[in-house]
């Protein structure tokens, strides 16, 4: 039996702290998926359709890299099915910090209720990306200053264009 895990996330947009745990989870699991999620109750910068195009930018990144178990989907709905859906029974989390692992152990708890063949794998961040976070990217984007290494590897300029595009 193969052992598949979801990656799951708004990725609005994907970082590169994202792609390090994404990364990670492929030398872990026989199939990763990273999981757009869509929150039909928040608007995001970007589309479901500009998310997941931003994302395959890097999951071709990490193609180039060998690394060929990882592709990405949207999803409406909870965490829980998208896992289900794609038939996994890995839910991969990472963590910056202690609020991070606050909120997400108790959503831990509430997938376990769903569904307790599912379990939720923790990944704490590197410290270099401990700071970066999809608000640090959209900051960087709507005032042009911070670090370009926070965008995800392969999309710095899609985002950017999706981005200024938004703007005008």
């Amino acid at each position: 039996m193969s052992k598949n895990a979801i990656v799951p996330g708004s990725f609005d947009p994907i970082t590169a702290g994202h792609v390090e745990i994404v990364r990670r989870a492929a030398a872990l699991f026989d199939r990763v998926t990273v999981a757009i999620l869509v929150n039909a109750e928040k608007t995001g910068t970007f589309t479901p359709e500009e998310r997941l195009q931003i994302v395959n930018a890097s999951v071709k990144e990490l193609e180039k890299d060998g690394i060929v178990n990882v592709d990405a989907r949207v999803f409406y709905g909870l965490t829980v099915d998208a896992a289900r859906e794609c038939g996994a029974r890995y839910i991969v989390k990472g963590l910056r910090n202690v609020s991070d692992f606050d909120y997400e152990f108790g959503m831990a708890e509430i997938t376990r209720r769903f569904d307790g063949e599912i379990e939720t794998v923790f990944l704490p961040s590197s410290p270099e990306f401990m700071h970066v976070s999809s608000t640090y990217v959209r900051e960087i984007l709507k005032y042009g200053k911070g670090d370009d290494r926070a965008f995800a590897p392969g999309t710095g300029d899609m985002v950017k264009k999706l981005y200024k595009k938004k703007s005008i």
